[in-house]
């Protein structure tokens, strides 16, 4: 009988189970699902490149650029804009129009604020009714609207007319002097105000009803719910109506422009907007026009970026 010692055999390791076919088609689904998303947003983006960013970019290349007949267009790089900041017409319709926000925007937003609660508070039927009258406004072009307060702001056949007299003075100037900015306010705040209200009641429809039965056990009144329950619930949508009111008030335009037809105090730089519209409409500086038309932009941005950084802080500090 042999002595030698034979190494074990190692067993041979287990096969492994086949992949089902599952497994393996899932690359192939996943994409299948990579092309469905891309198939789905490809018609946004082309109407956001081609009606948006393309603009833009032609536009920020015009602003970059000065026209004339002596050197033809060469590039300027910021020239337009060192003009634009200095130039005394457009820093007044900037100030203007600031003075007209300061005013009007806590104005409309306070009076939707009061709608909205009131809405809110009102359970009957009517409720439906009472939010299609205050939203009818908004429904109106502005052009019309417009033109509707032009007639009604007239000193000779307007219902408003008599007025200076039953105060024992001649008629209201509502196109001239100290009124005709609180006249454009009015038009807006009448337009604007149902649209807000409507956004701030559809934010309070979505604060939990426990935080108001809370309130009631606690013993808060009608009022104290309101101010201390809703109105902090809402914050952040109160927040979005104040930024997009800044932006429609920095880009006030339709208003202006139609009552310039009544109101000779509106010039071609009664407005931001309305010195670029004149600059490149009235006389062809489309590359100032563009310059005016970024620089108050950047102004836009800087109020806005301002507001909302003063309301996180705020939002920070409260417990």
């Amino acid at each position: 009988m042999s002595s030698t010692l034979r190494a074990p055999v190692e067993a041979a390791p287990p096969a492994r189970p086949a992949a089902p076919a599952q497994a393996r088609r899932r690359p192939s689904h996943q994409r299948r699902q990579s092309l469905a998303g891309v198939l789905f947003v490809l018609p946004f983006l082309v109407v956001v490149v081609v009606f948006l960013a393309l603009p833009l970019g032609f536009a920020l290349w015009l602003s970059l650029h000065t026209s004339s007949l002596a050197l033809g267009d060469h590039f300027s790089g910021l020239d337009n804009y060192r003009q634009a900041f200095t130039d005394p017409v457009f820093l007044a319709g900037v100030r203007r129009v600031v003075l007209f926000g300061v005013v009007q925007i806590p104005v409309m937003l306070g009076i939707a604020l009061a709608g909205a609660l009131a809405l809110d508070a009102i359970s009957t039927r009517m409720a439906t009714v009472y939010r299609f009258i205050a939203f009818m406004p908004y429904a109106v072009p502005a052009v019309i609207g417009a033109l509707m307060w032009g007639f009604l702001y007239s000193k000779t056949f307007g219902p408003f007319a008599g007025v200076g007299k039953l105060l024992g003075g001649g008629p209201l100037d509502f196109f001239g002097g100290s009124l005709l900015l609180a006249s454009l306010g009015n038009i807006v705040t009448w337009a604007w105000t149902g649209y807000n209200m409507i956004v701030l009641y559809a934010a309070l429809q979505g604060v939990p009803r426990e935080m108001y039965e809370a309130a009631v056990l606690d013993g808060a009144s009608h009022v104290q719910i309101a101010l201390r329950v809703k109105v902090p619930a809402i914050r952040q949508a109160l927040s979005l109506a104040v930024i997009f009111t800044v932006i429609g008030t920095m880009q006030f335009f339709t208003e202006p422009s139609i009552m310039a037809r009544f109101a000779p105090d509106i010039d071609a730089g009664y407005t931001p907007n309305l010195y670029a519209y004149a600059q490149a409409f009235r006389f062809s500086a489309f590359n100032y026009s563009a310059a005016i038309s970024f620089t108050l932009g950047l102004v836009v941005f800087v109020i806005s970026y301002a507001f909302v950084f003063v309301n996180r802080r705020r939002a920070a500090r409260t417990p």
